[in-house]
């Protein structure tokens, strides 16, 4: 269907029911928005942006020989510096001798 019979149809319903059905911004038959010039700056801004995008994307920050392990190193470290973190706040040893060390106090090898 051609957008100018799309166009007739709408106006015909408007024109038969006095308006719009329910809410007029939404739905099948809904009013349609009038573009105004801060909506084509808003278009022309967008897509400016997109291909100042692509441009920068398309090049390569570096090369695939660069590339291939450049952040080995820095993740070990990030892993090392995470690992001795984690052990800081780790509790101390505990051995149960040091916990039942009171109950010997009275145990003799006479008795």
């Amino acid at each position: 269907m051609s957008e100018r019979g799309g166009n007739r149809m709408f106006l015909t319903l408007a024109l038969l029911r006095k308006g719009i059905p329910g809410k007029q911004w939404i739905g099948k038959y809904r009013r349609p928005r009038a573009v105004t010039w801060q909506m084509k700056r808003n278009m022309l801004v967008r897509l400016e942006r997109e291909a100042e995008n692509e441009y920068w994307l398309s090049r390569a920050y570096m090369s695939r020989e660069q590339e291939q392990g450049h952040a080995t190193e820095r993740r070990m470290q990030n892993w090392l510096d995470f690992k001795s973190a984690q052990t800081a706040n780790f509790p101390q040893h505990r051995y149960i001798a040091d916990h039942l060390n009171h109950l010997k106090v009275t145990k003799n090898w006479s008795s």
